[in-house]
């Protein structure tokens, strides 16, 4: 009993949650500033001594030693008992054991090959309930609970206007020097010039926008500034220190915070959580063995500062995976904030947001950046244009515009690699509808949960053949929840869905894909060390069923025709337009007549949008489409009929045109 009360405190402590955050996500520990290596083996010392005393008081009870509980047999057996118990609970490991204990005896009196049978159970255990005995414990008493109904995460917001950055994040005297430097940098991968030999000065108190095309660099600049990678060549200096080459938390902690292009969250925490991590990082305590952690005031205290100057009140306690991409991009900007910078590195923190909800993250950039140097990567340039106060164009690895905001945006070589023909003109060119009359997929009075959190109330739409359904709403409003239900990740807990008179509802993910809905999730979720080829034969495997059209290669190559140059490369190496166009043409390899498209041109330049602009304008006549995205110009004009959603509700249902022409309606059906 001793021991499991100092391994409850101990779990409770600094350290313990740091412990359970690297079991989360350790990159992004990394970034927090957390040495994870020296946190994983103060658990190993632990986790040793609490062997070794148990190994002693076994050889008094025995009286002899053996060298058993040293055999690889009996590791694979602790590893069972914790899986079996549940790893995601204080208790569950010692369930395992226990269970571990009684079956091996019971079962021992039938057959000699009980371990065969463990086996068995083991292996269905990590199929079938991950979360081990806890987990299905959970399971059994949920009907006799009471369920109670919650509005999304996103909906309890309290947000308090104009809100000032906390004290504790200023800095009483600006510097003249810049606050950031780097010069010469250069990174390869392979034969591809990454960044090839750029420099930048961020001066303090500054929002410097670094900008460019897809495959420009700017992602892997950031990247090498971090920590992330050392960079092959060049100098990195934060406040005349030499931070290039250094580790990632090192670099956290001497004064550089970031945010990622694709978010990197603590997922199984909640954001109240995710943020006292980081805040915590910076405490006097934070490898306190003892303390509790919820416990310490000081850490307590600024991260509520946080969450209200953020706006994240009333959802804090929401788990940080269940968040809305909005709410999730706006923690991770938070998490990079609480690091306490001296700059600030923000990856496209605009990225798959509303049009409200933009211009409130870029008001709290304004604010930040009053008292912090942020280095901004966003390709919105209208608002970068806006708030911007120096802006560095990049291309093909390189600087090619380093000035003002009227630099950048009269500089005719920014405009031929960047800003293509326009979203304006894009949209503004006329489209010829192919839906037919027939419903492809039916959507009938749906209801969807992520735990408590109801998410879609009822809803019902249906998608004919050919036919291409703009879904729109704010940030939260269950766009992408009902992408994920109607392909299964999510599944309903009440409502039909039917694909040619078929029902889905309920079916695995994978059995879905194969009836002919494919799928592309925001962020595109590609294999990321296979080839562009390996990742077409690995999305076409399964579903050569003729449920659809048939897509081949030469298929797929016809509309995109850059991904045949880059047939035999990494997908990690690809460009951010190149992946997106490799998760458009993976989800359709095999058979498909469904697509959905979950933000497809978030963080594109215009020119790779008007490329796979074209592209979706002529899928419409091989299959039907469902687009969420938060470029409405272009969701619009591309779309036959539109959906708009309210806080998991259909508000409003009809042509596309409608809302394209009548900016009244817009506003009012979008709040926008």
């Amino acid at each position: 009993m001793a021991v499991c009360y100092l391994l409850w405190r101990f779990h409770r402590s600094p350290v313990g949650t740091v412990l359970v955050a690297i079991r989360e996500n350790e990159e992004r520990a990394r970034f927090l500033g957390y040495p994870t290596n020296r946190y994983k083996l103060i658990g190993f010392v632990l986790s040793a001594s609490v062997v070794a005393i148990a190994g002693t008081l076994s050889v008094f009870n025995h009286r002899f030693a053996s060298a058993e509980p040293l055999a690889v047999a009996f590791s694979g057996e602790l590893v069972a008992m914790v899986v079996i118990g549940g790893m995601r609970s204080f208790l569950g490991p010692a369930l395992g054991a226990l269970f571990f204990i009684l079956f091996r005896e019971f079962l021992s009196i039938w057959t000699p090959h009980w371990l065969f049978y463990f086996g068995l159970l083991f292996v269905g255990f990590i199929v079938f309930s991950p979360t081990g005995l806890v987990g299905v414990a959970g399971r059994i008493m949920a009907p006799f609970r009471k369920r109670t109904i919650e509005a999304a995460a996103m909906a309890g917001r309290h947000i308090t206007e104009h809100a000032a950055l906390p004290q504790i994040y200023r800095r009483a005297v600006a510097s003249e020097a810049p606050a950031l430097l780097a010069r010469g940098l250069v990174k390869r991968f392979g034969g591809i010039h990454a960044v090839d030999g750029i420099d930048l000065a961020v001066k303090d108190r500054t929002l410097h926008a670094l900008i460019g095309p897809n495959g420009a660099g700017k992602t892997t600049a950031f990247n090498l500034l971090s920590g992330l990678f050392p960079p092959d060549a060049g100098a990195i200096e934060l406040e005349d220190r030499s931070i290039a080459g250094l580790k990632a938390e090192d670099i956290t902690a001497a004064g550089v915070g970031r945010s990622f292009q694709i978010t990197n969250l603590f997922g199984g925490l909640s954001a109240q959580e995710n943020l006292r991590l980081a805040v915590q990082a910076r405490s006097t305590k934070r490898f306190a063995l003892w303390t509790s952690a919820a416990a310490m005031a000081d850490v307590n205290d600024e991260t509520a500062e946080l969450i209200a100057f953020l706006g994240l009140a009333g959802m804090e306690r929401a788990e940080a995976a269940s968040l809305s991409y909005g709410g999730q991009r706006l923690l991770d900007m938070g998490l990079a904030v609480a690091t306490r910078p001296r700059i600030l590195l923000l990856d496209e923190p605009l990225a798959g947001l509303a049009a409200a909800e933009r211009a409130r993250i870029a008001a709290l950039l304004t604010t930040i950046a009053a008292e912090i140097p942020v280095l901004l990567v966003e390709h919105d340039i209208d608002r970068v244009f806006q708030i911007a106060d120096h802006v560095t164009v990049m291309n093909e690895g390189k600087v090619l515009v380093d000035g003002t905001v009227e630099d950048a945006r009269s500089n005719a070589k920014v405009r031929e690699v960047y800003i293509g023909s326009g979203v304006a003109a894009l949209a503004a060119k006329p489209r010829v509808s192919a839906a037919g009359t027939t419903p492809l997929l039916v959507v009938d009075h749906v209801d969807t949960f992520y735990g408590k959190s109801h998410i879609l109330n009822a809803v019902s739409l249906d998608v004919r053949e050919h036919e291409i359904m703009a879904l729109l709403g704010r940030n939260g409003a269950g766009k992408s929840t009902l992408l994920k239900t109607v392909i299964g990740i999510a599944p309903p807990a009440a409502g039909a869905i039917r694909l040619s008179g078929k029902d889905t509802a309920g079916l695995a993910s994978a059995e879905i894909a194969r009836r002919g809905i494919g799928y592309v999730p925001q962020g595109r979720g590609l294999f990321a060390g296979m080839t562009v080829a390996d990742n077409l034969m690995l999305g076409r495997l399964k579903r050569m069923t003729g449920s659809g059209i048939h897509w081949d290669d030469q298929r797929i190559a016809s509309y995109f025709p850059r991904l045949v140059e880059r047939w035999h490369s990494p997908a990690d190496y690809l460009s951010g337009g190149e992946q997106q166009m490799l998760a458009v043409a993976r989800a359709l390899a095999g058979d498909v007549r469904v697509l959905l498209l979950d933000e497809p041109f978030e963080g594109l330049s215009p020119a790779v949008t008007e490329e796979l602009f074209e592209a979706f304008d002529r899928l419409r006549y091989d299959v039907a489409m469902i687009i969420v995205d938060h470029h409405l110009d272009l969701a619009l004009a591309l779309s036959d009929r539109t959906v708009v959603l309210e806080r998991g509700s259909v508000t409003w249902t009809g042509p596309s045109h409608a809302l394209r022409d009548d900016l009244a309606l817009r506003r009012k059906m979008l709040w926008m």
